[in-house]
This record gives structure tokens, C-alpha cells and sequence, in this order.
């Protein structure tokens, strides 16, 4: 079946999403990895990408933990450090689908208020067909619902989507509905996989 839409993730795909790193940067190493051991921060993500308050989220959670409230704080207040820099090539492959007329979608665990600052940030954001924003949907990858979401939204028939997440178990669930699926290990990968299927060309994905 011909591929009728492309679905990016966002975190790793068009952006990079490093809190350890940025957490090194501001903090040092040593201090980094002592508080990611006393603390599960992905976790309190977690919680945003399904729609709780960015800021009160992350505020709440640096007075239940005081040791740490200036660097948890950093979450919120730094998130930038932590979410850059763009992956240029994603960009340019996102957009030359959309000049092809492929339909291009995002699919991604985003909190629901850290979304429009992103888009002034990353322009392209504000590029996709349809954006399936996790913290909007109330449903996270990798559990079925939000596929099944996508799936109502856009009438696609799930053999004619091919989605990219650099998460195996994000693309399991993907996999198991009918969706063709690929493991973006860097956007050279993507590419060759869009030019493989058919959607462009090498120079249209270079």
C-alpha cells in the first residue's frame, strides 16, 4: 500500500531532548548524576506530557524535594538548554515531504504548555498537517490509546502510515496496529528510509 502520511516524532527527531547533558552543563557531572539518582525526574515529565501544568508541576516538585528545589526548578526555568539544538536535516526532510504534498504529522509526548513557546523557537513546529500532542490528548507513547487517536483523527488506513520515533518501544505499539515504523538513529538513516519508500527523491532528501 502507498504511504499516505508521515508521522515525526519531535524530542530526538527534530530537536534534541538531553536533560542530562544541559543538567551537566549547568551543574556540573558529579551533582548531576546524584540528583538523577535521588530523583525521578523523567517521571515528573511524565506527568507534563500528559497534561499537567508545566511550571506548577515542576515548582511543586522542587518544594517536596528542597535539597534540590534550585536545581529541579532548572527544568522549568532552563528547559531550552535541555531541548536543542534543531536537527537541521529532519527539518529540511520534513520539509521537502510537505513541498512533495505528503502530508506530515507529529506525534509526540509534549507537554501542552511547553508547545507554543517551542513553536516560536522551532518554527517548524508550526509546520505539520496535524499535530498529536500528547499533553492536548491526555494519552502518552507508548500506550496503544494514542495511536488509536491518531488513527480516528486522520481516516488513514494504519498500513499507509510509516512513522519515525528514536524510541523502540514507542514503535512496538506503532508496529503491532499495521503502521510501517523506523528507528531514527540520526536523520541520514530517515532519509534514505524516505527515499526507499518511494516518497523522495536523494537529492529531495540530501
Amino acid at each position: 500500500m502507498p504511504i499516505e502520511a508521515v508521522i515525526f516524532d519531535v524530542g530526538n527527531v527534530l530537536i534534541e531532548w538531553q536533560p542530562e547533558r544541559a543538567y551537566d552543563r549547568l551543574i556540573g557531572e558529579e551533582r548531576r548524576k546524584a540528583m538523577f539518582a535521588a530523583l525521578d525526574l523523567h517521571d515528573m515529565n511524565n506527568d507534563i506530557d500528559l497534561g499537567a501544568p508545566f511550571k506548577d508541576r515542576i515548582y511543586d516538585f522542587a518544594e517536596e524535594h528542597p535539597e534540590w528545589g534550585d536545581e529541579i526548578r532548572m527544568w522549568h526555568d532552563n528547559w531550552f538548554d535541555m531541548a536543542s539544538p534543531a536537527i537541521d536535516h529532519s527539518w529540511r526532510l520534513l520539509r521537502a515531504l510537505r513541498t512533495k504534498g505528503v502530508p506530515v504529522f507529529a506525534l509526540s509526548n509534549f507537554g501542552v504548555e511547553n508547545w507554543p513557546p517551542a513553536v516560536k523557537v522551532y518554527p517548524v513546529l508550526g509546520e505539520f498537517d496535524r499535530e498529536y500532542v500528547s499533553g492536548r490528548m491526555g494519552h502518552v507513547k507508548p500506550f496503544n490509546r494514542i495511536y488509536e487517536m491518531v488513527e480516528e483523527d486522520c481516516q488513514i488506513e494504519p498500513d499507509r502510515l510509516i512513522f519515525t520515533d528514536d524510541r523502540e518501544e514507542n514503535l512496538v505499539t506503532a508496529q503491532a496496529r499495521g503502521w510501517k515504523t523506523h528507528l531514527f538513529e540520526g536523520p541520514q538513516g530517515w532519509a534514505d528510509r524516505l527515499v526507499a519508500e518511494g516518497l523522495l527523491t536523494k537529492e529531495e532528501a540530501a
